[in-house]
């Protein structure tokens, strides 16, 4: 909004003598970096607040897990408030109508998919922790498949407007291989390397919607400890908004022979505020915990990463950038795939992995810090693989 009434008023700026100071606003790696440290603020003033309003309303943590271990050292956990992540989801949205361009289509689907997952997960928070609950005395809210639902159908929409939005532009369309060129090396102009692959409609839309779906799923299984999944996401966004440069940018796309999707550089500003609310979120939500993220906050967080991923063409970098959120998410399929191909016996001592270290000796805080360090590897060797193509 910002940037949209600058461009607007410039002349007028100008002539009162106010556009020099406000031209930085042109600037998008400014405008990128300001939503990290406007949406922290946010976040951290609002904080308290949010917390003593979920505590009037008791939506309070009642941690519930098939081990009785896990129970018993979670129990301090008990009736710490949840659905922390309306602070995050309203920072990001904000964030992003004030900095942002919102004529960009990108910047709209962005906002799409952030309030369409966080209300599904705010209304699977609101049922399973408040006496709208479906079943007395459990934990139950929406049920899995129709959560799955409302993720896959998120991501279809999503992919169907990412494809159409460009549809005559096959480098959008292309699926990015590990230290694979999108270029050929020192062509006068952008000329598509030979044997890139160009994905159609099915596919892209295949990919998008599970992508999107599946990282959604992904991190809300990564929140379990205190700033888990938060510490976490400030390292992927970021990350991120690394590739969201390369991509927006031409000159830099074609010297890194990286994809350049026209008006993907947008995007920063919706990966700066998604890095600068879980920033500000940490603050309350480190060990001990005020407040926990709940759905609100993990499944839209998910989809945006994976939604940004598509709109640059990373999907395999993603799979890196979010290493550790994605070994969360195969150590839950594993541990139910072999208890049924075995009949009852357990891979893992307890699923997601974090708990499994946990019931192995590691304290949370040595769980929560170890996979922050992983998730920091990860990340550097998605952005060390940009420059080996």
């Amino acid at each position: 909004m910002l940037y949209n009434l600058l461009q607007y008023t410039d002349e007028w700026l100008d002539s009162i003598g106010l556009f020099s100071v406000l031209q930085v606003l042109y600037q998008l790696e400014f405008r990128a970096f300001f939503a990290v440290l406007f949406s922290f603020l946010i976040v951290l003033v609002f904080g308290k607040p949010t917390i003593r309003w979920l505590i009037k309303q008791k939506v309070g943590d009642q941690p519930e897990f098939y081990h009785s271990d896990v129970n018993e050292l979670m129990a301090s956990k008990a009736a710490t408030p949840t659905m922390g992540g309306i602070l995050i989801c309203s920072s990001i949205f904000l964030t992003i109508a004030l900095f942002a361009d919102l004529r960009n289509s990108y910047v709209h689907l962005s906002l799409i998919v952030l309030g369409w997952l966080a209300v599904v997960g705010g209304f699977d928070d609101w049922l399973k922790l408040t006496s709208a609950t479906r079943k007395p005395g459990s934990r139950e809210g929406l049920y899995a498949w129709e959560k799955l639902l409302f993720q896959l159908g998120i991501g279809a929409v999503a992919g169907f407007f990412l494809y159409r939005n460009t549809f005559d532009n096959d480098v959008a369309h292309v699926l990015v291989l590990p230290l694979q060129r999108t270029y050929v090396p020192n062509a006068e102009s952008l000329v598509l390397e030979e044997g890139v692959i160009v994905l159609g409609f099915a596919a892209f839309m295949i990919i998008a919607t599970l992508l999107i779906a599946g990282t959604s799923n992904a991190v809300n299984l990564t929140d379990g400890m205190d700033g888990l999944a938060g510490g976490n996401m400030i390292v992927a966004s970021m990350a991120m908004m690394a590739l969201c440069f390369i991509a927006g940018d031409v000159q830099t796309a074609g010297y890194l022979l990286f994809p350049h999707v026209p008006g993907t550089g947008e995007l920063m500003i919706v990966t700066g505020a998604m890095a600068g609310a879980c920033l500000g979120f940490l603050w309350y939500n480190c060990a001990p915990a005020q407040v926990f993220m709940g759905d609100t906050g993990s499944l839209p967080l998910g989809g945006l990463l994976a939604f940004i991923a598509m709109a640059i063409r990373q999907e395999i970098l993603l799979l890196v950038i979010g290493g550790v959120f994605f070994l969360e998410m195969f150590s839950v399929i594993v541990q139910v795939g072999y208890f049924k191909w075995t009949g009852g016996k357990r891979l893992l001592r307890c699923s997601p992995i974090h708990h499994h270290y946990h019931l192995g000796g590691w304290s949370e805080q040595q769980v929560v810090t170890r996979f922050w360090v992983l998730s920091v590897v990860c990340a550097m060797i998605a952005l060390v693989s940009v420059k080996l193509r």
